[in-house]
């Protein structure tokens, strides 16, 4: 499951009513951030791994089918971890840049993992689904 930040639901909002305020043009590239609690609407409750063989990596997504769903097109992966454990991975977020950048969507994962010193977490293809909700 998945759901839209503050900052991607203004923007859709004031480009479908034709606001010129915001001239908003769908990123170039897309990256997954791993988080360690949920990031919230605001993406004020975002806690990635900083360091230790952590990076955001770069996805792409299928077309939406007519379910109003897509999912990642290539395997995913992160680490390994190198030398201190990231802790417990519960949430992923997609953002519009590798580092800093704007939250567009977010989510918990199926499953917790802890990512601990040589562990990678992997995600394969077709296993990250975003869905109009």
């Amino acid at each position: 499951m998945s759901a839209k930040s503050n900052y991607l639901e203004e923007e859709i909002l004031d480009h479908i009513l034709g606001k010129t305020a915001r001239n908003w043009t769908p990123p170039a590239d897309l990256y997954v951030a791993l988080s360690t609690a949920n990031p919230t609407d605001d993406a004020s409750g975002l806690v990635e791994p900083s360091g230790n063989g952590y990076a955001r990596q770069a996805v792409s997504f299928n077309a939406a089918g007519a379910d109003g769903a897509t999912e990642n097109t290539a395997q995913l992966t992160f680490g390994p971890c190198t030398t201190t454990s990231w802790g417990t991975i519960t949430h992923f977020a997609i953002f519009d840049a590798a580092t800093n950048g704007n939250m567009l969507y977010y989510g918990q994962l199926t499953a917790s993992k802890t990512i601990d010193v040589s562990d990678s977490l992997v995600v394969a293809a077709g296993d990250l689904d975003i869905a109009e909700t």
